[in-house]
Parts: structure tokens; C-alpha cells; sequence
């Protein structure tokens, strides 16, 4: 017989509805300011909640965010999940995945870690967290390969070029920073930056000279 899952409480519904709120709040307002200048107070202000609220979900600035990565670890997973499970080409998920670099969450994320490298005292807390990173790597590469490998044998990508190559090229391209200034100046959207990338990856950049 199988096990019934008991329905979440009303209450429990709310405290994990505020949770992620307080998550969302509290990213936008590291964005802003930096992770010296956010203040617990100045979160439990914009979430609209009593600043021992949020010390009831998050004993500290610093598990907060922790707490906001490994929120966005999952969503991640769960997204590269869903694009390899989909009837896309090998070719077409591999573009899907660095659009989602480029356009979505993961941009954003990057964003966020770039501007919160100078907190010395939460080096020591990512580093604890990274076996948790780099499992999901691992995983991630796992798949690309096995894409790319499954693009070989549809006659998609080139045989004579070793996978390992292949896949630490395209790990190449996952630098949104270092294409930031086209979108920042408006030259490009996050979406063109990524398609672009895609054509020098797959195509490369000399031209066609049939």
C-alpha cells in the first residue's frame, strides 16, 4: 500500500511562503548594497515583519546567505533537469542551458557571488559548502558529456574533436561577467550575448567559404 503524504498545515504553507520571501528581499537588498552594508533591519523593513522574524528562519546574516544559495542550487538542478529531459537536440539543449546562463537565474547568482567575494568571513562558510557545489558539477558534467557524446553519434558534432575538449569549451563560455558590458551598455540583450556565443561555439568564427 503506498504512503499517503500528509497535506502541508496552513501554517506551515506560511512560514515557508515567508521564507522565500525573506530569501527574495534579502537578495535584493544585497544586490544594492553589499553584503557590510545589509542590515537584518533593513530586510525585515521591506518584508514588512518584526526583525526577530526573520532570526526565527535565519539565525544570521551570514546563514541568510547561505540559505539564498542553496535555494538557488536547487532551482538550478531542477532547471537543467527539466532541459535534459525535454525532446531537444543534444545541440538544442546545450544552447538552452547557456541561454539560461546568460537570461536567467544562474546570471543573477553569478552577479550576487561576484559582489560578495570580499566578505572574509564567509569564505570560510562556501568553502564548508562546496562538496555540496561540487557534486552538483559533477553532475552537471556528467550530462554535457553524455550530450555530447549523444551528438557525436547523431552526426551533429565533430568525432575527431575529444569530448573532454568540447566540454571544457563550453564551460568557457559560462563568464557572464566578462560579457557584463555588453549588456550593462545596451549593446546586446542577456538572450543575443548567449545566441552568439552558441554560433562561435558550434560553428566557430571563420567564415563559410563555399
Amino acid at each position: 500500500m503506498q504512503a499517503v503524504t500528509a497535506p502541508r498545515s496552513l501554517k506551515e504553507k506560511q512560514r515557508q511562503e515567508r521564507e522565500v520571501l525573506i530569501l527574495q528581499v534579502a537578495e535584493e537588498v544585497l544586490m544594492e548594497k553589499g553584503y557590510y552594508e545589509t542590515s537584518i533591519d533593513e530586510i525585515a523593513a521591506r518584508v514588512g515583519i518584526a526583525k526577530g522574524t526573520i532570526y526565527l528562519h535565519f539565525p544570521s546574516k551570514e546563514d541568510l546567505v547561505v540559505a539564498i544559495f542553496e535555494h538557488d542550487i536547487q532551482k538550478f538542478k531542477e532547471h537543467i533537469a527539466t532541459i535534459m529531459s525535454s525532446a531537444l537536440t543534444p545541440r538544442g539543449k546545450m544552447e538552452a542551458i547557456l541561454q539560461f546562463t546568460y537570461g536567467g537565474l544562474f546570471n543573477k547568482r553569478m552577479q550576487l557571488l561576484y559582489s560578495l567575494s570580499n566578505a572574509v568571513e564567509l569564505r570560510h562558510t562556501f568553502l564548508e559548502k562546496k562538496a555540496c557545489t561540487r557534486e552538483m558539477w559533477e553532475q552537471l558534467s556528467a550530462g554535457i558529456t553524455s550530450l555530447l557524446e549523444e551528438g557525436k553519434a547523431a552526426g551533429e558534432f565533430d568525432t575527431t574533436i575529444p569530448t573532454t575538449v568540447m566540454l571544457s569549451a563550453f564551460y568557457s563560455l559560462w563568464s557572464p561577467r566578462s560579457y557584463e558590458r555588453l549588456m550593462v551598455n545596451g549593446q546586446m540583450s542577456a538572450e543575443e550575448v548567449a545566441m552568439n556565443l552558441g554560433r562561435i561555439y558550434f560553428k566557430g568564427i571563420a567564415a563559410d567559404q563555399r
